[in-house]
């Protein structure tokens, strides 16, 4: 028995919001002062470190619970299975429905029996629960939905991954324009197909790094100093990344037997390209060896950062052939790996 993704979906965002967007925005230093810097360096220097030239924000009507149900709807059709069949639904996001224009997230009931019930499933055994992993939650819920499959738990597990961040973002911070929406889903099954699932690695780092991503207060000193937005330590988690991630890609493959020259692809969390680059770099340099041409696909640049969604809509995009130069076939051995709060960071090596 072997454990593979046997349907994916997505949902990507029709609103699409360009660097030349933030042009009037009002961007604060941490203090409140005004920052030095035109908007348009501002935004320039923002592409050359990250390489977002647009991210896609869902529209009014939307909800994070939407999107992911609207991606889970793709990956049942995709995989050809009666939902009915399901286990788990394993729901990986981070804060839960935002509606436009409010300062509260919605999380009852869980985003996860939302889905279950837009999805109409009857079958009260299908166990439907929320994760909250950061941005490497769809590749957790994965690593779980094998475990329950292996421990003879579960035959069809749903994984999905989705976020709005646009609704939980601080306008007067830059960092603010790192942030997306999106959502994708995988069906994981038992099958004697060969493949799927050879190894996976999962850390948590807490002691000094717990808070490197948090919920503070506006740049705008104006604004309500209760009502809180996502920021982060830039550098730190930079600094982090750059360590600890590489060595979970390794400890995973190595884990896995598979030899490096093998890897096909690696579809690592889309969070800043320069950071990306750098990550894979780093991990091909523990081998002794340099980072292969068009071993890394992206998709940062249209879509942006969308948190917990990133991976899963990027595998979505990669099998169904929607990004230019980049394709993977039958036996392939990819790697997923990501890093976000917690701090978490993990890797899945994985056969096509």
């Amino acid at each position: 028995m072997n454990i593979k993704i046997t349907g994916s979906g997505s949902y990507i965002p029709t609103v699409t919001v360009t660097n030349k967007d933030f042009s009037n925005h009002v961007f604060l230093n941490e203090d409140g002062s005004n920052f030095a810097l035109p908007n348009e360096v501002i935004t320039e220097k923002f592409y050359g470190i990250t390489g977002i030239q647009e991210r896609k924000y869902v529209s009014d009507d939307l909800s994070t619970s939407d999107i992911g149900s609207i991606a889970a709807k793709k990956a049942i059709e995709n995989a050809k299975i009666d939902p009915e069949t399901l286990d788990y639904i394993i729901f990986a996001h981070n804060f839960g429905n935002v509606k436009k224009g409010t300062i509260q997230t919605d999380l009852l009931p869980s985003l996860s029996s939302r889905v279950k019930h837009n999805l109409r499933i009857k079958n009260p055994k299908c166990v439907a629960y929320d994760m909250l992993f950061g941005c490497p939650g769809w590749v957790e819920g994965v690593i779980q939905a094998q475990a329950f499959i292996k421990a003879g738990m579960a035959k069809k597990c749903l994984v999905i991954g989705a976020e709005t961040l646009s609704r939980v973002v601080d306008p007067h911070d830059r960092d603010s324009m790192i942030y997306s929406d999106g959502a994708g889903a995988t069906i994981i099954e038992a099958t004697e197909d060969e493949g799927g699932i050879l190894a996976h690695e999962t850390a948590t780092f807490t002691y000094d790094e717990a808070y490197f991503l948090f919920f503070g207060k506006s740049f705008n000193n104006d604004h309500n100093p209760d009502v809180r937005y996502l920021k982060m330590h830039g550098r730190k988690i930079y600094e982090f990344a750059l360590v600890n991630v590489p060595k979970a890609m390794k400890e995973c493959l190595d884990k896995s037997g598979v030899d490096i020259s093998q890897l096909k692809k690696i579809l690592i969390h889309q969070a800043n390209e320069k950071m990306d680059e750098a990550i894979v770099q780093r991990f091909y340099k523990l081998y002794d060896q340099k980072m292969p041409d068009g071993i890394m696909p992206m998709s940062i640049h249209e879509l942006g950062n969308s948190s917990v969604a990133t991976v899963p809509t990027l595998y979505d995009s990669l099998v169904k052939g929607k990004i230019k130069d980049q394709s993977i076939n039958k036996g392939d051995v990819i790697l997923f790996a990501s890093v976000g709060s917690g701090m978490n960071v993990n890797a899945i090596v994985y056969k096509m």
